[in-house]
């Protein structure tokens, strides 16, 4: 009995370095990718390279910082481990689901953000379309809104800033309140297209930034839920402890992999397919649209974070299962409740 308890808390133990390791290097790679790629640091990989005597030469100033950075790495790693050996009796569900928590609430603040971003660059993008906005704002401030990176800056990151500080008080995702927005805008579109013969290209790319945020943003979250749809043969007859086997080998072997994939390789250096629209804050070249193209590819680091977030979580949820945690509470809760007071 007590090696069965020995076993499975070095399992837990294990697991959640793992999951949580996971989660830290990917949101610590987006870090690193900004103070690298926006910001002129070397990153941790240049500092041990140039350790090396046919590695690239960093300046003074570039060694520290990139000897800062691999010592940021090297604490969270620590952390981690520090974390879970404090935290021995701590079930695997629970740390599942905080896991999916903090999943949601980046779905919520994602959400919000592209709430509020669709509202008023449409507005602003309308009024310029109208020539209204020199009116309105004053020709300097037209001006500067028409220059994509001023109007991503001043105008896009407050939003997204604001849409996750709402995130915090309103916990509903709102995914059938953006499908229902995606519905009026497209409805709107007909209506101005075949009764008032108006059409203008922000008011499609209002609707195609919603498709985006609609199927990318609730991934995560239809994940959790079962949302998505199973094409098996041999899944729906399994028994519990088959599909808690088979979910967490394809959490690790397929989906986490997944994730990693779109994170590096869309952000291995300045030209990559994410870096690059993110850093030049690209437009679409049809006139007087919605700037947010760049945004719409920010999506599938969003898409990327949520998924690998909550495939961690989906893991350390089945892995509970196989594990008989499950079990074990059930029977330590009934226990509590038929004692005497």
């Amino acid at each position: 009995m007590n090696n069965s308890v020995h076993y499975s808390g070095s399992i837990n133990s294990a697991a959640r370095i793992f999951v949580l390791g996971c989660v830290g290097l990917a949101l610590t790679h987006l870090i690193n990718n900004y103070l690298i790629f926006w910001r002129g640091w070397p990153g941790p990989l240049q500092f041990i390279l140039s350790q090396f005597r046919d590695g690239p030469s960093l300046q003074s100033d570039l060694l520290s910082l990139g000897g800062l950075q691999l010592v940021f790495l090297a604490f969270l790693l620590l952390g981690i481990v520090i974390y879970v050996k404090n935290t021995p009796h701590k079930s695997l569900l629970l740390e599942s689901d905080q896991l999916s928590r903090l999943a949601a609430y980046l779905c919520r603040g994602s959400f919000w953000a592209v709430f509020l971003i669709g509202f008023i660059d449409m507005g602003i993008s309308f009024l310029r379309v109208e020539d209204w906005l020199s009116p309105a704002l004053g020709k300097e401030l037209a001006l500067e809104l028409g220059r994509s990176n001023f109007r991503g800056i001043y105008v896009h990151y407050p939003l997204i800033l604001i849409g996750f500080i709402v995130a915090f008080r309103h916990k509903g995702l709102g995914f059938i309140w953006l499908a229902f927005l995606i519905v009026i805008a497209e409805f709107l579109i007909v209506v101005s297209r075949f009764v008032f013969s108006y059409e203008q290209a922000f008011m499609g790319d209002l609707v195609r930034m919603w498709y985006a945020a609609l199927f990318l943003f609730a991934s995560a979250n239809a994940l959790v839920t079962e949302g998505h749809v199973r094409v098996d043969v041999f899944y729906a007859n399994m028994r519990p402890q088959r599909k808690a086997l088979a979910n967490a080998l394809g959490s690790v072997l397929l989906g986490m992999p997944l994730c990693w994939i779109i994170l590096l390789i869309g952000m291995w250096d300045k030209g990559s397919s994410i870096n690059s629209p993110l850093r030049s804050f690209e437009i679409y070249q049809q006139g007087f649209g919605m700037y947010i193209k760049y945004l719409m590819v920010g999506f599938l680091i969003l898409f990327a974070l949520t998924m690998l977030i909550q495939f961690c979580s989906y893991f350390l949820e089945n892995l509970s299962i196989l594990l008989g945690e499950e079990k074990e509470e059930k029977q330590t809760s009934a226990s509590t409740t038929s004692s005497p007071a």
